[in-house]
């Protein structure tokens, strides 16, 4: 069984589209798929979509109905036919003749689905959290249990299609004899009639709650993830599943560390000094913070990797990424007179005179550059 499509999806804008740009999606669609052009074997089916979605969302009484209530509130809007297209010279003319202006019912009709949008922390997003959402949705009449009728009363079979929701209409046209099928005009495709309407929802069968729901955002989700809630959109047509409701996740920026994938990147500082003759760093993680061996000589750039120290893959494989530390060799602004004389002395071993008397700058290696850099880095530097 065939469920219908979102209005809204159907011609391709969102549900805050003004009526031009509802007209133009249209437009470009219709002449797109109208029949008489387009002799593709889903064409026909397709253009009868669009033009279903149009003549309700077109209409603004219509659209708010359809808003509130999904398929069920736009008031028959599948069974009062096309009306023809605006600015194509006759084509919907045309189809008018082969197929009539009716829409086959396809039946009960799947719920809406939801979406919404929730902002997360950096950590969160690494190990998961329980977000409570504030949505607002079409339920079933808390009254009348979606009934449609007062309690008390019940609904009784439609007399026009004695319960199908539709109604077949014979067409005579120069190329034959044609079935139509077309939603019917009294029970709106409902297949039923209530003659006492509930006098909370005013017959619809529906009304709008706000709910208060608990979502489980799972660890590993990142920006642009999309979490499926089944069954938590509107209701259907009796007899039809109910929609889902997907929640889009947006994640913060985190003020250290970067997202790579399920690795994490940081940078990390390191002073001319300890770069050149290597030091154990404490670094900061996720899971707090963790020992990384900087080796002697390490250059700016230089990337070392954590392992296992990242964001936990989606699912059930326990695995994760890891953390890559990215070095920055700290250049200092300004020196002290200590400082100055130590990096002299190391700019001389490594060529051109840069001593200001013109001696030695070497000395011996206990006295050189290198035990004055090491005796500086201890604190010893009597």
């Amino acid at each position: 069984m065939t469920t219908k499509t979102d209005f809204y999806e159907t011609l391709g804008v969102a549900r805050n589209a003004t009526s031009e740009d509802i007209k133009k999606a249209y437009r470009k669609l219709a002449f797109q798929f109208h029949p008489d052009r387009n002799k593709d074997s889903g064409a026909t089916e397709r253009f009868k979509e669009i033009s279903e979605a149009y003549q309700v969302l077109s209409d603004p009484d219509r659209r708010a109905s359809y808003d509130q209530f999904g398929h069920a509130g736009a008031n028959g809007a599948a069974g009062r036919g096309f009306e023809g297209f605006e600015g194509f010279g006759g084509l919907g003319d045309i189809f008018e003749s082969f197929f009539g202006g009716g829409q086959r019912s396809r039946g009960p009709a799947r719920g809406r689905d939801l979406e919404y949008r929730t902002t997360i922390t950096f950590m969160e997003a690494v190990f998961g959290a329980e977000k409570e959402l504030d949505i607002n949705r079409v339920e079933a009449c808390g009254r009348c249990s979606g009934s449609r009728a007062e309690p008390g009363t019940s609904a009784t079979q439609c007399a026009t299609c004695n319960g199908a929701g539709e109604v077949r209409r014979i067409q005579r046209s120069v190329f034959g004899q044609f079935a139509q099928m077309s939603t019917c005009s009294t029970c709106q495709g409902e297949g039923s009639t209530v003659s006492s309407p509930c006098s909370q929802c005013k017959g619809a069968g529906r009304e709008r709650n706000h709910r208060k729901i608990s979502v489980n955002v799972p660890a590993g989700v990142d920006s642009g993830s999309r979490i499926r809630l089944r069954s938590e959109g509107e209701p259907g047509d009796p007899g039809a599943p109910t929609g889902d409701l997907y929640l889009h996740v947006d994640v913060e920026r985190h003020e250290i560390f970067e997202r790579d994938g399920y690795d994490i990147l940081m940078k990390l500082d390191v002073n001319v000094a300890r770069a050149a003759l290597g030091v154990t760093a404490r670094v900061q993680t996720v899971d707090g913070p963790h020992e990384l061996k900087i080796p002697a000589g390490t250059q700016s750039g230089q990337a070392f990797r954590m392992r296992d120290l990242g964001v936990p893959h989606l699912g059930p494989s326990g695995r994760r990424g890891d953390q890559i530390v990215i070095v920055n060799v700290a250049i200092p602004r300004k020196l002290d007179e200590r400082q100055r004389e130590l990096l002299e002395e190391l700019a001389a071993t490594m060529g051109g005179d840069v001593s200001p008397d013109g001696s030695d700058p070497l000395g011996s290696e206990e006295d050189g550059w290198l035990g004055k850099v090491k005796d500086f880095i201890s604190g010893d530097d009597n």
